[in-house]
């Protein structure tokens, strides 16, 4: 039911180093949100025509959407771990990546042929 999806306008690295990412903040969204590590789900897409703040220099966003109520606390934790595992993955700066965290009511989610809900 989590899920981290990262676009950016970078190019991809080698597909072990991507994997590798991946399974980070695989992990890492599951330990933050207190939720098993096997409903959670990764997507990266590369070489995405973009800008902020009016440049074509590397940028990434980042969509984080789980079932139930994400705290401040959580979020904020999460965009410092997740702006640092991209930084050190990717090499954009964190001043350059943009987080959206979205909450899902559990009817809203489908999985297996029915809704979590």
């Amino acid at each position: 039911m989590p899920l981290i999806k990262v676009q950016t306008s970078v190019f991809a690295p080698q597909k072990t180093d991507i994997e590798t990412m991946l399974k980070n903040l695989s992990s890492k969204l599951a330990k933050h949100l207190g939720k098993p590590e096997s409903y959670v789900m990764t997507a990266f897409e590369p070489g995405i025509s973009m800008t902020f703040a009016g440049t074509t220099d590397p940028v990434c966003y980042v969509e984080i959407k789980s079932i139930g109520t994400m705290k401040p606390d959580q979020t904020k934790a999460m965009s410092q771990d997740f702006c640092q595992e991209i930084n050190q993955s990717l090499g954009i700066p964190e001043n350059r990546i943009y987080i959206e965290f979205a909450d899902a009511k559990s009817t809203m989610w489908g999985w297996n042929g029915s809704t979590f809900g």
